[in-house]
């Protein structure tokens, strides 16, 4: 396995794999690696000849008051994490790489980027969309794996790459859960013992609706309501939204139908956790 950290390097690298005609697999990620991140490697590695991880935390992407500065990293332990499951090239580059002086270009999906997280998160997919482009165009994948744990993310990294005709397959990865069903991410580390044992209320109440869904209702109503007050009745939850939508432009149901989701936003003191099921 190779680190580079520089964009000539990168492209000079892959330009001889591209020749033989291998198929190129990116995983994008910002580091501190948990089996969220491996199962996405490992699909990328069934399905590619040639396995690409990134791993850069992207500033443009981070509000004013978030988390940037203490965003986990680790990266000798991602290295090691990475090369035992296959991974070819991780690319690794500072944020001047990325964003060079008088930096002042960006992508940014209009209709999908102001709505659920993005409703009290300026900017933020608009950070996502461009370092995603940028790594795009640097990587040239053939196929690009996300997790379906940020599933606006991927929502709207599908819609750019329709809307801008990117050459890329994007792939969608299971939420990969603890024990208890709290969904992995690298932000579970911030939480103290006493809100670690209260998150995973958030996989319950998702889990418990789907089930209700799944008996005949279709009140999207019925159903935020259920979700919102079994996650409130917790002493430290602080939810910032519940939502029910469809899966291709975000839009708010009455009713129920295939391809709606359920997705929540909730605070357990400073730690903000994300998650969502797929109700019908």
């Amino acid at each position: 396995m190779e680190i580079i950290k520089n964009i000539p390097e990168m492209r000079g690298v892959l330009k001889k794999h591209r020749r033989n005609d291998q198929v190129i697999g990116f995983v994008p990620t910002m580091g501190y690696f948990h089996e969220g991140h491996l199962s996405l490697m490992d699909i990328a590695r069934q399905k590619s000849d040639i396995v690409v991880v990134s791993l850069f935390v992207n500033p443009t992407q981070f509000g004013p008051d978030e988390d940037l500065d203490r965003y986990p990293r680790d990266i000798e332990r991602d290295e090691s994490l990475a090369e035992e499951r296959g991974v070819n090239y991780i690319f690794y580059p500072d944020a001047d790489e990325m964003y060079p002086p008088n930096f002042c270009t960006y992508v940014k999906n209009t209709e999908l980027s102001n709505l659920l997280c993005g409703a009290t998160r300026e900017n933020h997919f608009r950070g996502v969309t461009t370092i995603v482009s940028k790594l795009f165009n640097i990587i040239n994948p053939d196929l690009a794996v996300f997790g379906q744990k940020d599933h606006q993310q991927a929502i709207i990294i599908k819609r750019m790459v329709a809307d801008l005709n990117f050459p890329v397959e994007i792939v969608l990865g299971d939420i990969i859960r603890e024990e208890d069903g709290l969904a992995k991410s690298s932000r579970n580390v911030y939480l103290n013992e006493e809100e670690r044992e209260q998150a995973p209320i958030i996989y319950q109440a998702l889990t418990e609706a789907k089930k209700l869904v799944e008996k005949g209702e279709r009140s999207a109503g019925d159903i935020k309501k259920f979700i919102y007050e079994k996650i409130d009745s917790v002493e430290h939850s602080d939810i910032e939204y519940v939502e029910i939508v469809e899966d291709t432009m975000l839009k708010s149901v009455r009713k129920i139908k295939p391809g709606c989701f359920a997705a929540v936003a909730v605070w357990f003191g400073e730690t903000r956790l994300i998650d969502n099921v797929i109700l019908l």
